[in-house]
């Protein structure tokens, strides 16, 4: 059953949706309105940082949140979480690219902010419900809230929403989640909303699209290093490893004949990017990987293993077929049917398993070690 489908559960409930000054979190508090709903609007700034103007960029956005919450007649609020934020998500985000790694704040910030103090803060307000507008479905199945893949494929987040528990699954809602990107903006354009024309945000979370570089120069001290080849040859010159990524072609400033240069490892203690020429080298496909600090949406996750499931390693990423072989000392051996590319660690793995005719998001972790490439492989079998 997905709740949203059920609008005489929730008609007549408090809910408060958090609102970013965007089309969805806009849309959503139509739908909720016009289910019946009273809808409380709740801005949250977690990032101060101001323009060539002098002007605050979430100003900027709580202006449309005003402006959408006063057209549909609804109450609406700002709340900052700033401090939060920069020492949960930001300080994190900034010693994983200082080690080497590349995070993904989005992940951290769903779990330290929106489901952690920004749920609180909600219910705090009364709320019977937080309501966000991520594209993924909250659905009861066997007694259980889970969460399921939004119908949209191309805007599905649940892959930065594997953090999430099922005690606070039961008090969200996720009012978009059925419906295609199209649709919200024809919806939008139906309440005529400030926001029908805006474009999707990008970019960091809750800081935005900007030059990384200078982005990052601000935070990290970054030293210039040798691009070398498997080989140890050096190849050519970096502006610092932690801006460069497994499987990254692009911006590497690598030329010569032949075919494009990528990155295939990163050695951080010399602080040296490997690379090698050709988007199909060995060194880029491995068939199994590890991974730790696991979060499941069941509270108790007792599914018996080997469990065959599917997987992503990255967010754009298809579904991949694989097997969570075992699952030992809060550490999993992840086997893939087929070989994956650009296996990166500290990037997260998320789980899905088909139940029911549901894609069901099961948890996920963090991508601790791979195993040997298919390049290690071939060097292990010319030793024997």
């Amino acid at each position: 059953m997905n709740k949203w489908f059920h609008p005489d559960e929730i008609a007549g409930k408090t809910v408060v949706i958090g609102m970013s000054g965007g089309v969805d979190s806009s849309v959503c508090a139509a739908l909720l309105k016009e289910a019946g709903c009273n809808v409380i609007g709740l801005f949250m700034k977690n990032w101060e940082e101001f323009d060539e103007n002098g002007v605050c960029n979430a100003s900027k956005e709580y202006q449309d949140v005003i402006k959408v919450c006063e057209k549909l007649d609804i109450p609406y609020y700002s709340v900052e979480f700033v401090e939060e934020y920069r020492e949960n998500v930001f300080k994190h985000f900034v010693e994983e690219y200082k080690a080497g790694f590349t995070p993904n704040p989005d992940i951290l910030c769903n779990r330290e902010i929106k489901f952690k103090v920004f749920f609180d803060k909600a219910m705090e307000l009364g709320a019977d419900f937080l309501a966000t507008g991520h594209y993924c479905q909250n659905i009861i199945q066997q007694g259980k809230n889970r969460l399921v893949k939004g119908n949209d494929p191309g805007k599905d987040q649940t892959y930065f929403l594997y953090t999430i528990k099922d005690s606070i699954l039961e008090k969200v809602l996720f009012p978009i989640g059925h419906l295609q990107k199209s649709e919200v903006r024809e919806i939008a354009t139906k309440y005529d909303l400030a926001t029908k024309n805006k474009k999707d945000s990008t970019g960091i979370c809750f800081i935005g699209e900007r030059n990384f570089k200078n982005f990052l120069s601000n935070y990290i001290d970054f030293k210039d290093g040798n691009f070398e080849n498997l080989a140890g040859e050096v190849v050519g010159r970096h502006t610092g490893s932690a801006y460069y990524t497994i499987g990254q072609r692009k911006g590497l400033g690598l030329g010569g004949q032949g075919e494009p240069w990528f990155v295939v490892d990163k050695d951080i203690e010399r602080n040296v990017v490997i690379v090698e020429r050709g988007e199909n080298h060995p060194a880029l496909f491995a068939d199994e990987l590890w991974a730790n600090e696991l979060e499941w949406v069941e509270k108790d996750f007792s599914r018996s293993l080997p469990l065959k499931c599917r997987a992503k390693i990255r967010y754009r990423q298809q579904d991949q077929a694989c097997t969570i072989q075992s699952i030992e000392n809060g550490v999993a051996h992840v086997a893939f049917d087929d070989s994956q590319k650009s296996i990166t660690i500290r990037q997260s793995i998320v789980f899905y398993l088909e139940e029911e005719g549901q894609n069901i998001c099961l948890g996920g972790g963090m991508i601790q070690k791979r195993g040997l490439t298919h390049f290690e492989q071939s060097k292990e079998a010319t030793k024997a």
